[in-house]
C-alpha cells in the first residue's frame, strides 16, 4: 500500500494504532447517568489510567507506534476552520436555547486547543458556566450537561476502521456517542499527518460501527448485523468498497441483539489468518450473507449487488477467505465459563500479528485456549477498563499494518 497508514486484515503486524487514555470524562459518570452514557458501571479511572498505561506500553514493547486521539484532537484543533467546525456540531442539540448557545460558542472560541479538547470530551455542566443565564439555566438541573461528556471515547475502534488506504468513518447508533465520530472525521480531515486521506462512509450516513466490521482477509470483510449496525448501513458500506476495489466480499452477520453482544467482536476475532477466537454458545447458530459485485458503474449507488442465502458463518468465511477451514477456539472451556468470560471480553482480542494476541488476563480458561492453539497471549489488566465492556480490540484503531501475504 503506498499510504503509510492502512490495513488489510485483523492480524498483519501491528504497525500504528489510535487509543484514547481515559481521562475527565470517565469522572463525569454518576449512577444517575451512567445508563444514559452506555456504562454497565461506573470506573476507578485513576486504577483504568494505570491500566491502560500497562496496555499502550505493551503495544510500544512490541514495536507498535501509539497514536492518543486526545493528542491529535488538540493538534487538530490549532487550526481556525477545524475549530469552527468542532463548536459548531457540539452545540448544535436542540436542547441549548439561543441565549446560552451564543454564550458558549463565544467561551468555547476563546479556549486554546488544549482547552477547547477538554469541554469536547469531558463535556460541560449547567453549574459550570459563568453566563448565559436564562430561561434553560433556570429550568436545568445544576449537573445537568449542557455539552455531554464523551466517555465511550475509549472505544476508539467503534468510530473508524481503516479499510487497505482509506478510512471508513462509521456512524454510531446511539444520541449519546454521536458526537464521537464527528470528532474523528475531523481529525482525520484537518489533522496535517492525516490531511488527504481518501474517507469512505461518514457520520452521517447509514448506522455502522466499527466494533461490527472484521477484516478476515485481504478482500473480504464480515460486518456484524445487529443492536449497532443496521442492514442499510451494511449495504452502503459493501457499496463504497465494491466502488473502491476495496474488498470482493462482504459477510452480513446477523447477530442477537443482546447487551453482551452488541457488535460481532464481542462473539469473534481473528487472531490468526486462518484462526477466529469465538464464543461457542452462538459458534453455531451465527450465520452469514455473502455479498458480491455483479455489475459496476461509475456510481456506488447503482452498482448491482448479489446477495447469497444464508450459510454458517465459518463456512461462508473459509469460503470467500479461500481456505479449507476458519479454525474455532472457543471462549472458555463449557458453556458456563464460556458465558462468563464472553461477558468479561475474552473474545474480544486484538491481534499484534499473526499468532499474537492482546487479551485481558482475567479470561483464564480462554486464554489457555489460545495458548493451545498455538497463539502467543500478551495478558494486559482490565478489571476496570471493562467496566464499559469493552476489551483490547475495542479499545484500539489500527491505523496502520503491514499487507498480509497469504500463501
Amino acid at each position: 500500500m503506498a499510504s503509510p497508514h492502512g490495513a488489510d486484515s485483523e492480524v498483519g503486524r501491528l504497525q500504528t494504532v489510535l487509543l484514547h487514555r481515559p481521562g475527565n470524562e470517565l469522572k463525569r459518570l454518576t449512577p444517575r447517568n451512567n445508563d444514559r452514557l452506555l456504562f454497565d458501571g461506573i470506573p476507578w479511572v485513576s486504577r483504568a489510567q494505570e491500566e491502560h498505561d500497562a496496555f499502550a506500553a505493551a503495544l510500544r514493547s512490541r514495536d507498535v507506534e501509539v497514536l492518543y486521539l486526545t493528542d491529535l484532537l488538540t493538534e487538530t484543533l490549532a487550526s481556525e476552520i477545524a475549530r469552527n467546525h468542532a463548536i459548531t456540531t457540539a452545540l448544535a442539540g436542540l436542547h441549548l436555547g439561543d441565549t446560552m448557545r451564543g454564550y458558549l460558542a463565544r467561551f468555547l472560541h476563546d479556549a486554546s486547543p488544549a482547552e477547547l479538547t477538554g469541554y469536547l470530551t469531558a463535556g460541560i455542566r449547567n453549574d459550570e458556566v459563568r453566563g448565559g443565564f436564562g430561561l434553560v439555566t433556570s429550568l436545568l438541573a445544576s449537573d445537568d450537561f449542557l455539552i455531554d461528556p464523551l466517555p465511550n471515547l475509549l472505544f476508539t475502534r467503534d468510530s473508524s476502521v481503516w479499510v487497505r488506504d482509506r478510512v471508513a468513518v462509521t456512524s454510531l447508533a446511539m444520541p449519546a456517542r454521536a458526537r464521537e465520530t464527528q470528532l474523528t472525521e475531523l481529525i482525520y480531515t484537518e489533522h496535517p499527518r492525516f490531511r488527504g486521506t481518501r474517507k469512505i462512509h461518514g457520520w452521517h450516513h447509514e448506522h455502522v460501527e466499527g466494533g461490527d466490521v472484521l477484516l478476515l482477509a485481504p478482500g473480504v470483510i464480515a460486518v456484524g448485523v445487529g443492536e449497532r449496525t443496521t442492514p442499510a448501513g451494511v449495504e452502503r458500506f459493501a457499496r463504497q468498497v465494491f466502488h473502491a476495489d476495496l474488498a470482493h466480499t462482504v459477510l452480513a452477520v446477523p447477530i442477537t441483539q443482546e447487551r453482551a453482544t452488541m457488535h460481532l467482536d464481542t462473539v469473534c476475532t481473528m487472531v490468526d489468518v486462518d484462526k477466529i477466537v469465538m464464543y461457542p454458545n452462538v459458534a453455531d447458530s451465527l450465520q452469514a450473507y455473502a455479498v458480491t459485485l455483479t455489475d459496476r458503474t461509475d456510481d456506488d449507488r447503482d452498482l448491482v449487488l448479489h446477495v447469497a442465502g444464508a450459510e454458517p458463518f465459518l463456512v461462508a468465511a473459509a469460503k470467500a477467505m479461500g481456505i479449507d477451514t476458519l479454525h474455532q477456539i472457543d471462549t472458555g472451556l463449557d458453556p458456563v465459563t464460556a458465558e462468563r468470560e464472553q461477558w468479561d471480553d475474552g473474545n474480544n482480542t486484538l491481534a499484534l500479528a499473526p499468532r499474537v494476541a492482546v487479551a485481558y488476563e482475567r479470561n483464564d480458561e480462554t486464554n489457555a485456549r489460545l495458548e493451545d492453539a498455538g497463539i502467543e497471549v500478551v495478558r494486559i489488566a482490565g478489571s476496570e477498563l471493562g467496566s464499559g465492556r469493552g476489551g483490547p480490540r475495542c479499545m484500539s484503531c489500527p491505523v496502520a499494518r503491514e499487507p498480509l501475504t497469504v500463501g
